[in-house]
């Protein structure tokens, strides 16, 4: 099996990924999220409640997937993933963010809106707090 192939998992839409990652990232109508992951990386599991609070904000502006390093090695190579977690921002295919750490939630909504492409439409948003 392809390293990069994303095989019977789902977008958070209901919809089948395309074949592989990379052209996930190339072909998204909408800019990809992607948390850089490990099962025994104890600060993944610490930032990974704040990338799903993001996919949950921002459903239909933001597409989110998590790449375990470990299983797909060949996806974390190719984009020079030297620690885990990292968070990358794609649109189009190429990466417009990229942060390494465990990092709280307002940072990583800072650093999107900051790397958001212009022409990607609707920037994300944080909820409305009531």
């Amino acid at each position: 099996m392809d390293p990069g192939h994303a095989n019977g998992q789902e977008n958070g839409h209901g919809s089948a990924l395309p074949a592989s990652f990379f052209e996930l990232v190339r072909v998204s109508p909408v800019p990809v999220l992607v948390n850089f992951w490990a099962e025994w990386c104890g600060p993944c599991r610490t930032v990974s409640p704040t990338i799903e609070r993001l996919a949950r904000e921002n459903t239909g502006r933001i597409l989110t997937v998590k790449v375990n390093v470990d299983r797909r090695p060949q996806v974390a190579q190719a984009f020079e993933i030297q620690g885990v977690p990292t968070i990358m921002l794609f649109w189009k295919g190429e990466p417009r963010m990229r942060l390494t750490g465990a990092y709280p939630y307002e940072a990583i909504l800072q650093n999107i809106l900051q790397n958001w492409p212009r022409a990607a439409g609707v920037t994300p948003q944080p909820a409305s707090e009531t």
